[in-house]
């Protein structure tokens, strides 16, 4: 049938969007905005049930606004927000608000993990424990909520639980199940040793699973909800990072994603599980089978565009923000920007560092600002580039994705930075166009994940570093490498 369609169902932290592609590749993507929640400074929750329904809801719009039939909608695989605590009782119910990604309270856990397992942990996961995992958050439940903790009878993430509010299916994937921190990365399995040496349940944990495998279908309640069929394939899907490095092309080892969304992220796929990293970069399981990635994160990337609009300038857009940035010079007239604002993970795994300006002037305008918020994002990225350069991965080009990718400017300035020449794929849908990747295998349009890849994901913009602004570029980030030392 050449009208079929698959869907990408991308939850995100600040929406879900649902991509429907049909098989001549053409798409249509709808999102629905979800609710942050702000208990305290630096806890961030939000109300699983609020997933199901906006995912009904956008679902419904995609078929609507796009005059899809429900019968014409072949599979749908899932990309999703990493590392939430969904914490469930008896009969499936949610105990408490998710506890997010971003969610900063639980470093005095994370010193625990430390202190408790010291290198046998890294060894084990192939990552150090940071306050985005699950574990510190359950560690964190057993201390402050010890009534929620007593009743919990399985631990999900995100993607997890809204899969199964459609199908009814429990389980997780592989990739997904790397950001929990207690995942034995050499042997895909739930880690014993570290679920016992902190008194977590292994009958908390759901089923391992493969990313494309099949659970089933949706229920006659998901069915009604959203507009679709019973028998439509539903696949396990996988976290956002890997979708988006599948929605990119990013597949292969001489390539570096560079994503910038709320937090900015640097992947690269690894073919084979390396543990040379010993915990300065994450190493995660693919959502491609029995593959891997690595990854450095930068907490605060497009966070840090948006705090400064929202600060000072909210009347304007991002591309004016970025068009007032372009006319200040390379360096903002001594201007540096150090985009710590929710701590940093990689290079420094300093949940306490705190961002700023350095280099203020009477002359400093508010365009130099704007170009020091840019450049300061793109030299945290070039921090983790630096320390991959340090274990000898040594890439060729950069395939570009989010926000830094939408703009000629920025997408410049990072191939200038990085010294390395860098394309954007034709669809920038990221880990929805992923999915709906997924989707389409498990749909029966290609046979492999590699297949699908190779006629769906097309580059039509490269950008060559240009050499005086490279040159440039490298004397100013000489002098943001000295900025971390002076606010820590």
């Amino acid at each position: 049938m050449t009208n079929e369609v698959v869907l990408g169902i991308d939850l995100g932290t600040s929406s879900v969007k649902v991509l429907a592609l049909f098989q001549n590749g053409k798409f249509h993507t709808h999102a629905e905005p979800l609710t942050l929640i702000h208990p305290q400074n630096g806890y961030n929750e939000q109300r699983p049930e609020d997933w199901v329904t906006q995912t009904f809801k956008a679902i419904r719009s995609t078929l609507m606004n796009h005059k899809i039939s429900g019968d014409a909608v072949k599979a749908i695989s899932f990309s999703g927000q990493m590392h939430g605590l969904v914490a469930l009782g008896k009969d499936q119910q949610v105990l408490r608000n998710a506890i997010l990604w971003n969610d900063t309270r639980s470093a005095a856990e994370v010193e625990e993990i430390q202190s408790g397992m010291g290198q046998a942990y890294i060894d084990i996961t192939g990552n150090r424990a940071v306050e985005g995992y699950v574990l510190p958050k359950l560690l964190w439940l057993q201390k402050h909520e010890p009534t929620i903790w007593n009743r919990i009878d399985k631990v999900l993430l995100p993607k997890d639980y809204l899969r199964l509010r459609m199908t009814g299916s429990l389980g997780t994937d592989y990739s997904d199940a790397t950001g929990t921190g207690y995942l034995d990365i050499g042997s895909g399995k739930w880690s014993r040793a570290v679920l016992e040496h902190f008194g977590i349940s292994l009958d908390w944990m759901p089923r391992l699973m493969d990313s494309g495998e099949i659970v089933g279908g949706l229920t006659q309640a998901a069915a009604d909800a959203s507009g679709l069929l019973t028998d439509t394939l539903v696949t396990v899907g996988g976290a956002d990072n890997a979708m988006g490095a599948i929605g990119a092309g990013v597949v292969e080892e001489d390539q570096l994603m560079s994503s910038i969304g709320t937090s900015g992220v640097m992947l690269h796929p690894e073919k084979k599980l390396r543990l040379k990293y010993n915990g300065s970069l994450q190493l995660e399981r693919h959502a491609i089978k029995s593959r891997f990635y690595s990854m450095g994160v930068t907490l605060a990337a497009g966070n840090s565009l948006s705090w400064f609009r929202d600060t000072f300038s909210r009347d304007k857009s991002f591309e004016d923000i970025v068009q007032d940035a372009a006319t200040s010079s390379i360096g903002a007239h001594g201007v540096l920007f150090a985009p710590y604002l929710s701590g940093e993970r990689t290079p420094y795994f300093d949940p306490h560092v705190r961002g700023g300006f350095m280099g203020i002037s009477n002359g400093t305008s508010f365009n130099d600002f704007a170009r020091a918020v840019l450049e300061g994002i793109v030299f945290s990225l070039n921090d983790v580039l630096n320390l991959y350069r340090q274990f000898e991965v040594l890439p060729s080009e950069i395939i570009a994705i989010g926000g830094g990718a939408k703009n000629t400017f920025w997408a410049q300035m990072q191939a200038d930075v990085f010294d390395l020449p860098l394309k954007v794929p034709v669809v920038d849908e990221g880990p929805g166009y992923g999915a709906a990747i997924v989707a389409s295998v498990a749909g029966n349009w290609f046979s492999d994940v590699d297949s699908a890849i190779n006629e769906l994901v097309k580059y039509d913009v490269k950008y060559t570093p240009i050499a005086g602004n490279r040159d440039a570029y490298e004397d100013v980030y000489k002098e943001y490498r000295q900025f971390y030392r002076r606010l820590a």
